[in-house]
């Protein structure tokens, strides 16, 4: 027997959906679930709310953890913008779960997070679900390092449609707005990895003017003029790339001699002022980091997944979490199944679970990041004696 599963059903009645994909996800399984994660993609918050308490009811989960998504992923697929439930089940013996809700307070002219259970010496790794709308995750999972110094935090952003739409669900409660999640604790053997669907275009730049995220000048040149040299320089299929969305990448190491495919916090290129020659960015980057265009390209996202997938020092790996970008799926491949199919053959029909999200949390050389066009995955690997 295994001691994890996966589950998928699709079709409008969410609570008969949620029921039909716990019991596939319990079925392999040799006790009750300790954890059990739902993501349901539905326009309906009520819905939403009615198929994560016939999960609660049905599992028997020690903890329950989940969200509303745009497409879910389960039982090697990807369905993507049509209602569908998708569970996994972990049973995780000798494991501490903490389950955990975060809330902002205001604090003079500063948010302050509340909740996070106090770190301890034997903590793994914390799942994060958040509302986009409400909850201030670019910062908090940036500075994670300062408060929870060596937890590697994995999840995604929920959907919705608005301020109060999207819905967190965890231990027994559902609620729309904060972030939610779990602390990964004792004997518990697990790895991440973060897949980059992006390829470096042009050379490595220094950034010479900056202000927080408005680039000024790349090496010593005005960035929109920069910007203008390296994509009229690229091939005619490269320039197509960078017409239907450009990015930029911020070299994690600045002591490499050579930054490629992979080298890279990757972020969006968000604005352009012709006046002044700036570029604003999705991240702050200080002057004097050396940073590079990129460009979205399904086969580079293919290679760099597939290269992670064939490095995983795991040993064998018995149940994943993958959290892809909602600009993954069918938006850069040809279906919604492209990651979850890699997972099932590298990880030889493991359960995977997991969801479309609206920016994926996962560390890249020892920090937490949000990230958008990748797949954060979370394995899980035997426990040992």
């Amino acid at each position: 027997m295994a001691r994890f599963g996966d589950g998928l059903a699709v079709g409008p009645d969410l609570a008969g959906a949620a029921r039909t994909a716990v019991e596939q996800a319990l079925a392999p399984l040799d006790a009750p679930p300790d954890l059990l994660c739902l993501f349901v993609s539905a326009d309906d918050p009520d819905a939403v709310e009615d198929a994560a308490n016939e999960a609660a009811r049905v599992s028997g989960a020690r903890v329950l953890l989940g969200c509303s998504a745009s497409g879910v992923i389960g039982a090697g697929r990807g369905v993507e913008e049509t209602t569908a439930v998708s569970a996994w089940a972990a049973v995780l013996p000798g494991a501490r779960l903490e389950p955990f809700r975060l809330e902002t307070l205001k604090a003079e002219e500063r948010l302050i997070v509340v909740g996070m259970p106090e770190s301890r010496d034997d903590d793994v790794v914390a799942l994060l679900l958040a509302d986009p709308y409400s909850f201030p995750v670019d910062a908090f999972v940036e500075r994670s390092a300062d408060s929870l110094p060596g937890l590697p935090l994995v999840g995604g952003m929920a959907a919705g449609r608005g301020p109060g739409s999207a819905r967190l669900m965890v231990d027994g409660e559902v609620v729309d707005s904060g972030a939610v999640g779990v602390v990964i604790g004792g004997a518990v053997v697990a790895a991440t990895v973060v897949s980059q669907g992006a390829r470096p275009i042009g050379p490595d730049m220094v950034v010479t003017k900056a202000d927080e995220n408005v680039l000024y000048e790349l090496a010593g040149t005005p960035a929109l003029d920069k910007l203008e040299q390296v994509v009229l320089g690229l091939p005619e299929e490269d320039q197509e790339l960078a017409g239907h969305g450009l990015l930029i990448g911020v070299a994690m190491d600045e002591y490499a001699e050579e930054h490629e495919h992979g080298d890279f916090l990757v972020r969006g290129v968000v604005g352009a002022d012709t006046d002044s020659g700036a570029i604003a960015i999705g991240d702050v980057v200080e002057v004097g980091r050396t940073v590079r265009f990129q460009v979205r390209d399904a086969g580079a996202a293919e290679d760099d997944l597939s290269a992670l997938l064939d490095r995983f020092d795991l040993g064998p790996v018995e149940g994943a979490l993958l959290f892809s970008c909602n600009g993954r799926g069918r938006a850069m491949f040809p279906d919604s199944d492209h990651d979850a199919r890699m997972l099932e053959r590298a990880f030889n029909g493991a359960g995977v679970g997991g969801f479309f999200a609206a920016g994926e949390i996962g560390p890249v050389s020892g920090r937490n990041h949000v990230h958008g066009f990748t797949a954060s995955i979370l394995a899980f690997g035997a426990t040992r004696d």
